[in-house]
């Protein structure tokens, strides 16, 4: 994303040569400061950290669900593979849900070592857990807003990404994070920076299992804007 910014700042200035140049140099931000800060984070603390959030908001409501257990093993088997899986939900449960968890500890992790696109993905993965058992309780919103707030994801994407699972009348508009009585360009404008947040290449990592988390928000987002131009008739 950073060298196509740059390439077009380039070409601003210079025209053709500049986008060249600006290209190159985006390529070079995003290796040295950019991709070096995902690549580098341990795949076992996120997969245990993971599963750890995942704990606790099954716990939320006072009862563990057979169909939030089966819905975090068929995420973990379908984006780790089923080696991975097993290896995650052995150590988990040998060293590590009998012990005292804690949301701060946990979320620090995600805040220190991934980008703000990956907590996104997180946030989407444990709705996606609450919702289910085709139903979210209060209690679990609640659980969740907090891990969310944790996490420093921003009220506006809280909304977003809840209105994903929980649908109301207005659930399109704040998924595209704009008001209900916004004009047809301000909602356009709303679905090319939603593409820009959710689109997978925001995601700069060697794991396809984070790309196929983007891809289904991206996919959300896009028939959030559908919906609404079917409504509006644009």
């Amino acid at each position: 994303m950073v060298k196509w910014i740059a390439a077009f700042i380039g070409y601003s200035y210079y025209r053709f040569p500049g986008a060249i140049i600006g290209f190159f140099l985006g390529q070079i931000i995003e290796k040295r400061f950019i991709n070096s800060r995902t690549n580098n984070i341990n795949q076992d603390k996120i997969e245990l950290n993971l599963l750890t959030l995942a704990s606790i908001v099954i716990k939320a409501d006072g009862k563990v669900d057979k169909n939030e257990l089966s819905y975090v093993r068929n995420f973990f088997i379908t984006h780790f593979g089923k080696s991975r899986a097993d290896q995650a939900f052995k150590i988990f449960n040998t060293k590590i849900k009998n012990q005292s968890q804690s949301i701060y500890e946990v979320t620090n992790y995600f805040v220190e070592n991934t980008q703000y696109a990956l907590r996104l993905q997180v946030l989407h993965f444990l709705y996606g857990i609450a919702n289910s058992d085709g139903s979210i309780d209060k209690v679990e919103i609640d659980k969740i807003d907090d891990i969310a707030k944790n996490l420093k994801i921003n009220y506006a994407d809280i909304e977003s990404i809840k209105a994903m699972f929980i649908k109301s009348t207005d659930s399109s508009y704040k998924i595209l994070e704009v008001d209900k009585a916004a004009s047809v360009d301000e909602i356009k404008k709303a679905y090319r920076d939603m593409v820009k947040k959710y689109h997978p290449d925001r995601i700069r990592s060697k794991e396809k299992s984070l790309l196929k988390g983007a891809e289904e928000k991206f996919r959300q987002v896009q028939e959030a804007y559908e919906a609404i131009k079917k409504e509006r008739k644009f």
